[in-house]
């Protein structure tokens, strides 16, 4: 999706995706067919034919290209709805694993497909444990 992104204007055929990302050909397709059923990415037939993003970089969440590529966004099934496990009756945890989910899956929507070509935020520093030393 980022190398369509970097060439939006274009209709980029299946081979020239596949150079320019360093992936195979049969998966580069089999993504692209993925990612046509969910409209993401047009495709065009013909000597020109290829591909191009459906609408712009920034008008494409992360989580659209998640969902076209993996399924529904959820930790656990059972963060999918009711009835996926027969243990959530008992179980303690399912409203937390739920929760992760949609913090998930908001975080994936508010990214889009144009904000990852920018340039990467500085990372937020890491606490690490300190080592105890035995004395």
């Amino acid at each position: 999706m980022t190398c369509l992104a970097e060439h939006e204007a274009d209709v980029l055929s299946a081979m020239q995706i596949a150079e320019a990302t360093r992936l195979e050909l049969p998966t580069v397709s089999k993504l692209l067919k993925s990612l046509g059923h969910a409209t993401l990415v047009e495709s065009f037939r013909g000597v020109n034919g290829g591909y191009r993003l459906a609408r712009e970089a920034a008008d494409i969440s992360l989580a659209e290209i998640v969902v076209a590529m993996e399924g529904p966004i959820a930790v656990t099934e059972c963060s999918l709805g009711v009835g996926q496990c027969d243990r959530e009756v008992r179980c303690s945890v399912r409203g937390s694993w739920q929760q992760i989910s949609t913090i998930l899956d908001d975080a994936l929507r508010a990214v889009s497909l144009a904000d990852m070509r920018k340039r990467s935020p500085p990372r937020r520093a890491v606490a690490r444990p300190t080592a105890v030393r035995a004395q």
